[in-house]
């Protein structure tokens, strides 16, 4: 005789069935995508020597309301020290006979992409300039956070960097200026639905995998809109540059007030005249993925209409210019994408650095002529 609660039965097996194929297939899939992060963080250790997400280093200072290094981080190739800043620990309260330098900047500065604080620009010419002049001591401040402007440091100069009295302070600023103001203008072009950037989603900003994918994908459809030669952005380069010139003699003018010398440097991109279509498509990769209206050409105009700009106002200001920002070569041997240095592109920036400093006459009269070595008077 049949059991009369068997069709009942069978309909629950048959669900369970499922629910357990279903969760199985969920935790299979989880699985997988843990795998890839580790396998995606254990390659970028190896490469970078970390395995934070980049998001992870920072915070909001409440007394200036930036975003800042979290003081005392430290994580594989990256140290914070404890005042918030990359780099070695310095006292708050300047030590007599210290020539303290201060790099304000973003993330060109502050320099993710290098294997270690040691390989930092900002490290790299403060030891160039210690070993130029042995018996001068020499400390630093990187002011260098990820996304700044030049109003950004502005602030940074004043909350965070002016009480640590430096003598010497290099302004390193460009492109996170030059992109906001092209988006503008790509707005109200229509080419662009937002004016402000489409920050990755939560999982991207803590996510290694999913920020690569994400920012992969967006990379992608610009390369595909570039190819189309489509929704391109319409401007005419030499009126670019009001307010980041406004600004930038706002910042120099504060850093006069503060160091006995300002410099400021132009700036050095991978992409370069005379690139092949393959060589141009990779250096400007991370540029489109902020900028995704431009062409190549755009951006060479971009650029070098902005560092006639720093040019302009450093002889406006009488702030020491550190030009050369092509002696850096626009290959991959010197850049990881289209602005940031790898090791040898961070080398090469902190010899144009230190050289245009160590030969600059206001520069070597802060240093006390008993400090000096004989050969360099």
């Amino acid at each position: 005789m049949q059991n009369a609660n068997q069709p009942s039965q069978d309909v629950l097996s048959s669900r369970t069935k499922w629910i357990s194929l279903v969760a199985l297939t969920v935790i299979a899939l989880v699985v997988v995508l843990l795998f890839a992060e580790l396998t995606i963080r254990i390659r970028q250790a190896a490469k970078y020597g970390s395995v934070t997400a980049v998001e992870e280093f920072y915070t909001l200072d409440p007394q200036s309301g930036l975003r800042i290094p979290r003081a005392g981080f430290s994580d594989g190739h990256i140290s914070i020290n404890s005042l918030g800043f990359r780099g070695p620990e310095i006292a708050a309260e300047k030590p007599a006979g210290t020539v303290r330098l201060a790099f304000l900047g973003a993330s060109t500065t502050i320099s993710h992409e290098v294997s270690g604080n040691e390989f930092v620009w900002p490290h790299l010419a403060t030891a160039s300039l210690s070993q130029a002049f042995p018996k001068v001591r020499f400390d630093y401040v990187n002011g260098g956070v990820s996304g700044y402007t030049v109003n950004s440091s502005f602030q940074n100069l004043e909350y965070r960097i002016a009480p640590l009295r430096p003598d010497v302070i290099i302004i390193y600023h460009a492109t996170n200026d030059m992109s906001g103001e092209l988006r503008e203008l790509a707005l109200a072009q229509g080419l662009i639905a937002e004016g402000g950037f489409q920050e990755f989603s939560w999982p991207g900003r803590y996510s290694v995998l999913w920020n690569l994918v994400e920012k992969n994908l967006r990379v992608m459809a610009a390369e595909r809109i570039a190819l189309e030669n489509r929704d391109r952005l319409v401007f005419d380069p030499p009126r670019l540059g009001a307010e980041f010139r406004a600004n930038l003699v706002k910042l120099v003018h504060s850093a006069q007030k503060q160091a006995k010398v300002v410099a400021i440097a132009t700036f050095s991109t991978h992409l370069r005249k005379g690139q092949t279509q393959e060589q141009q498509q990779r250096a400007m990769a991370s540029a489109i993925f902020y900028m995704p209206f431009m062409t190549f050409e755009g951006l060479l105009a971009s650029y070098e209409r902005y560092n006639q700009i720093i040019g302009e106002v450093a002889r406006e200001t009488g702030a020491l210019l550190i030009e050369g920002e092509n002696d850096i070569p626009g290959t991959p041997a010197y850049f990881t994408d289209s602005v940031h240095f790898n090791d040898e592109g961070s080398k090469a920036m902190a010899d144009r650095v230190s050289r245009a400093l160590a030969t600059n006459p206001a520069f070597r009269k802060i240093l006390a002529p008993d400090m000096l070595k004989q050969d360099d008077l």
